[in-house]
């Protein structure tokens, strides 16, 4: 989406949502801080500067750093959000531009996998302590039966 984002503005601003505003937004701490995410950003060819987004008002967010095209995946286009927001930058005079849907990017997605390899290694950390009780050679037969 930056790429494509670069292709239609001569100035990229890239957002990035700190971590307290996250917590808010989706009840949960990203697996990455801020200050790494945006530093992983700010090294993107195609961004010419990075701001860290404090607040989920978008508006708000624009009253600390203008823009005038705004950027989003097109699975917010119609929906009743999407509509929302751009009422409110139509206000201004912002943009909004969608993009096709990232499926294969989706933090949420990814975030479901993380969750899931978390999920298998404490349930190995779990196995090892049964095979310390039952032996090793059971372990092993355990691990091929599972």
């Amino acid at each position: 989406i930056l790429r494509k984002a670069k292709e239609n503005c001569d100035y990229l601003i890239a957002g990035v949502v700190h971590d307290d505003v996250l917590e808010v937004t989706k009840g949960r701490r990203p697996v990455i801080p801020i200050e790494e995410r945006a530093a992983i950003v700010s090294h993107i060819d195609y961004v010419d500067e990075v701001h860290v987004e404090t607040t989920p008002d978008k508006l708000e967010t624009w009253k600390q750093k203008p823009f005038n095209v705004f950027f989003k995946g097109d699975d917010w286009k119609g929906t009743d959000k999407g509509n929302a927001l751009e009422a409110r930058f139509a206000e201004v005079g912002v943009e909004v531009h969608y993009f096709p849907y990232t499926e294969h990017t989706s933090s949420t997605k990814l975030r479901k996998v993380v969750d899931l390899l978390e999920a298998e290694h404490d349930l190995r950390v779990e196995m090892r302590r049964f095979a310390e009780l039952l032996g090793e050679r059971e372990y092993s037969e355990a691990i091929v039966a599972s």
